[in-house]
């Protein structure tokens, strides 16, 4: 999940610096979205997965 966020976001930056600006937008969005996914379920398995272990 990771690896989408960083690729939409290297996405964003070259049509940024190219100039579409609304593909880098989109982009932008994308990676942000990925981003908070991430970030959820890495919290969650962090918690969820060291219960099921005692």
């Amino acid at each position: 999940m990771l690896s989408w966020a960083i690729t939409f976001l290297i996405i964003a930056i070259v049509a940024a610096v190219l100039g579409f600006g609304g593909i880098a937008g989109t982009a932008t969005g994308i990676a942000k979205i990925l981003f908070v996914v991430f970030l959820v379920m890495f919290i969650a398995s962090f918690f969820f997965g060291r219960r099921g272990r005692d």
